[in-house]
């Protein structure tokens, strides 16, 4: 979440005459997340979000996104549902943007990640891949293997400035991850997102699942792998094989991985990480003015690439067997 569209409190009264959600109360900008630009809106009757798209969510994807989450609703998961104005439509037009309105989810993001923390995610990534079994619409995933090098392209210029002789490493990542990338595995709907900030907890329970905005049809597996990499590190950036063992064995108990997704774990895991190193050095470079937005270190993740390109093996991430 962010805020690159400001948006006066008239705008939005207005926006919310259609629906029958009572008078506006007040509302705040949210300055976490890089990709839309998203309020907490409070009325009469209760707490919303309200969500303006931008930069990498394309209008035509909005639907897939909106049917998605209503499915996972309908199948048990804890995730945002949209509202519908008066009219039963939910997507609209605010400050020149798609937009729509979503029921609030009660919780924190955990500041602090636990191995119990790990263990809780596991076992909701597990039934989410579960849940969206039955839904029947497909996505590709547009920042995987085929999106990267446009990336490295975009990102050329100025990422020597970033880290020394970044561009050349890009380059040999992307050369050698993408000749170790799996062509079949197990597959579906997966969220593709899930850091932190995107899994809410009450207590000790997790309470929710947020930011379905790069959900996609894709590998089962690679949805593990990014919240390895999202999950997993501690504040030095170095790999924390408890958590690894918490996430992959929650993970387990609610869906068996093959011997081909546990081997391919590296791989994947690295192509997480440079998928979102080249987004984070993307939103480094191009930082609109003005924006209420924190972009995130791309550096970060150049660490956790070094990490699974020599990894070997599901043992590197805790993996011990079951």
């Amino acid at each position: 979440m962010a805020v690159y569209t400001e948006v006066g409190s008239e705008a939005l009264a207005a926006f919310l005459e259609p629906y029958a959600l009572g008078r506006l109360t007040a509302a705040k900008g949210i300055a976490e997340g890089v990709e839309n630009s998203n309020y907490m809106i409070e009325t009469t009757q209760g707490r919303f979000i309200l969500t303006l798209y931008e930069k990498r969510v394309r209008p035509e994807d909005l639907p897939f996104f909106i049917a998605l989450m209503r499915h996972l609703a309908a199948a048990g998961l804890a995730c945002p549902q949209p509202v519908a104005a008066r009219d039963g439509a939910v997507l609209r037009r605010l400050a020149g943007r798609p937009a729509a309105l979503f029921t609030f989810l009660a919780g924190l993001s955990p500041q602090q990640v636990q191995d119990w923390h790990c263990a809780a995610l596991g076992s909701a990534l597990a039934r989410l891949h579960r849940a969206a079994e039955g839904f029947p619409e497909s996505r590709p995933n547009r920042l995987s293997v085929a999106g990267w090098q446009p990336l490295i392209e975009d990102c050329r210029a100025g990422a020597d400035a970033v880290s020394q002789n970044l561009s050349e490493e890009l380059d040999e990542a992307y050369q050698t991850i993408s000749a170790a990338w799996p062509r079949t595995l197990p597959s579906g709907i997966v969220h593709a997102d899930l850091f932190p900030d995107n899994v809410f907890f009450l207590g000790k329970q997790l309470s929710g699942l947020i930011d379905f905005y790069f959900a996609c049809t894709d590998f089962y597996a690679y949805d593990l792998a990014v919240c390895l990499n999202a999950w997993c590190f501690d504040g030095t950036h170095s790999y924390v094989p408890e958590r690894g063992a918490a996430l992959i064995q929650a993970y387990i108990r609610e869906r068996r991985l093959t011997a081909a997704e546990l081997q391919a774990l590296p791989a994947l895991a690295a192509g997480a990480a440079l998928r979102f190193l080249l987004t984070r050095l993307y939103d480094w470079l191009n930082r609109p003015p003005g924006a209420m937005v924190r972009p995130k270190d791309p550096r970060e993740y150049l660490t956790r690439l070094r990490f699974h390109r020599i990894a070997r093996g599901p043992e590197a991430y805790g993996f011990a067997g079951c």
